[in-house]
């Protein structure tokens, strides 16, 4: 009998992956985070459509640990040191996009006839953002080192330590839940939860970084290592009562401060997001299809909130703040979702018994619809801003002091360039330090701030900016500039579908500039497009290194440039010094 009900269980398990995957490479072709292919998953194998998933207990225990190593993730990125440097504009901003968040989504909860606590259980879920689904579209767009992803970055870690509160409190409230409790019994709580802390803190200090560099030098002893101290965590927190999710927490923290947080991070990510599709499984299979009919008009209209109330709460903020309409707009659009924290939230808000089951079902409605809309809108956001412009005037300060300080201090203004170069990464820099020790004077443009900070305290002027902002391109000097040259090569994911090579060039044109324009590819067939797009010069870096390394190797002078493998050496080497 025992044999019958492990083959079962291994059949179950195995449908189950299979239809992920299925589910999964789907949702890709639809371009969405498999976070909604997951739930989707959960439903089809729920006993309201396939009635696969029968064996909650193994499922639940998967789910428990995917849980536990998502927040011990969560724990590894809060490095006391990291958030003691956050900005104040990411601190103001997203402690504002919480606080607001929270007390809107509570009276829109009360309006739409749910009680007080479920009311703000449903608040503060809907102020959590995905991590996972903003830092992959921003990666995926070349926006992570941008001035509006670092503040959103700086959002999600004030989220995070949200998170971390919110779970601390949910724990404390689940100790002794439905039990009268005493003085003797808050006494023995308080003392429980110094002691876990206590002993974390001694771990911290004298055990976690010669421990883990002990185990470092076996990388899967490394991920077995942080795999156990998770769910020992998890374990003891659960045994004192505070639950799995704080134990799960702690072992990240602990282990925030050692200078093998990113390996192990690395490692885990996959292992996480395999355990997690079990959460999401038992999340879907739990899910009454009837009653997510009930909760569509609510979940609509809470979307709708999430959707277009968030970035304009941010969007107020910042401009409060002295940022520009677009970086506003564009880190706005990074919130216009909840999270899987958001579910995880609600869902242990049930086990305590705080509201009724039928709120997860209304949350994971909204998490459905926001998570599935807002990858379209961050992945097209340079559209949709395109779009909105002439509508976000009112949150724009008369003169956005905050980003034209950063641009006029720290260095020349470049007003006499000569050459403005886009993108002062290691091959945009190379060319401007050559450039400007020729005797040329250069306005480098980079949205990376560090780059920009990096050139000013070198003495060269630089400004902060996008290449596919028209906006920046027509406040540019260019009278008397003879090159533009952008180092910046077209985004290999192409989730943009905006290339921003060509964008720059039509931004060029509208400002009126006349002059020559050389850009970056990196293969000849892109370099062909763009030459007939009306590219005076398109560089192939790593082309052109190698034939530069044949030339000192042979003695020779060959160059070859983009649709001609033979031409003299002085037409391309040349062009950008004439």
């Amino acid at each position: 009998m025992e044999e019958v009900i492990t083959g079962y269980l291994f059949y179950e398990i195995a449908a189950i992956l299979v239809l992920a995957a299925a589910i999964g490479f789907l949702g890709l072709l639809a371009r969405q985070p498999l976070i909604v292919s997951f739930i989707a998953v959960g439903i089809l194998v729920g006993p309201s459509v396939l009635d696969i998933a029968r064996s909650d207990r193994h499922i639940d225990l998967l789910a428990e640990l995917g849980i536990a190593v998502l927040l011990f993730l969560v724990g590894l990125k809060l490095d006391l040191k990291l958030v003691r440097t956050l900005g104040p504009v990411a601190l103001t901003t997203g402690l504002g996009q919480v606080l607001f968040t929270s007390v809107i989504g509570f009276l829109l909860g009360l309006a739409l006839g749910l009680d007080a606590s479920t009311s703000f259980y449903v608040a503060v879920a809907l102020t959590f953002s995905s991590t996972i689904i903003i830092v992959k579209l921003l990666s995926d767009k070349k926006e992570i080192d941008a001035l509006h992803g670092r503040i959103a970055l700086g959002f999600l870690i004030v989220q995070d330590l949200v998170v971390v509160i919110a779970m601390i409190a949910l724990s404390a409230a689940g100790v002794g839940a439905g039990e009268e409790t005493g003085l003797a019994d808050i006494a023995l709580v308080f003392l429980s939860g110094a002691a876990l802390l206590g002993g974390v803190a001694l771990f911290v200090l004298y055990a976690a970084n010669p421990l883990v560099e002990r185990l470092a030098r076996a990388p899967e002893l490394l991920v077995c290592f942080a795999i156990g101290w998770a769910a020992l965590l998890a374990a003891i927190s659960h045994y004192l009562g505070f639950g799995k999710e704080l134990g799960g927490l702690l072992a990240g923290v602990s282990l925030a401060s050692t200078p093998f947080r990113e390996a192990i991070a690395a490692r885990l990510a996959s292992l996480r997001d395999f355990l997690l599709l079990f959460f999401f499984v038992a999340l879907g299979a739990g899910l009454d299809l009837g009653l997510l009919g009930d909760n569509l008009l609510p979940a609509i209209v809470l979307a709708l909130f999430v959707l277009i109330g968030n970035p304009l709460i941010v969007l107020v903020i910042m401009g409060l703040m002295g940022y520009r309409k677009r970086t506003g707009f564009l880190a706005g659009l990074t919130v216009a979702q909840i999270s899987e924290f958001s579910l995880i939230f609600i869902a242990v808000g049930v086990q305590l018994g705080h509201v009724v089951p039928e709120a997860l079902g209304l949350v994971t409605l909204v998490g459905l619809i926001t998570i599935s809309l807002s990858t379209y809108m961050i992945t097209y956001s340079h559209r949709l801003y395109a779009v909105f412009e002439p509508l976000l005037g009112v949150f724009e300060r008369r003169k956005p002091y905050r980003e034209a300080e950063a641009e006029a201090q720290g260095g020349p203004d470049g007003s006499q360039a000569d050459v403005v170069l886009f993108g002062l990464g290691r091959f945009g820099g190379a060319i401007a330090q050559t450039l400007t020790d020729a005797g040329h004077r250069v306005l480098g443009v980079d949205f990376n701030p560090t780059s920009v900070r990096y050139w000013r305290d070198n003495g060269l002027p630089a400004r902060y900016g996008d290449a596919t902002d028209p906006e920046l391109v027509g406040h540019l000097p260019l009278a008397g500039v003879k090159w533009v040259v952008s180092a910046v090569p077209d985004h290999d994911t192409g989730l943009t579908h905006m290339d921003p090579r060509l964008a720059m060039m039509a931004a060029l044109r509208d400002a009126g500039y006349t002059g020559r324009i050389a850009l970056t590819a990196h293969r000849e067939e892109d370099a062909r497009k763009l030459e007939a797009e009306g590219a005076d010069l398109v560089l192939l870096p790593f082309r052109d290194a190698a034939d530069q390394a044949v030339d000192l190797l042979l003695g020779e002078t060959t160059q070859r440039v983009a649709g001609d493998r033979s031409l003299p050496e002085p037409e391309g080497q040349r062009a950008l010094a004439e």
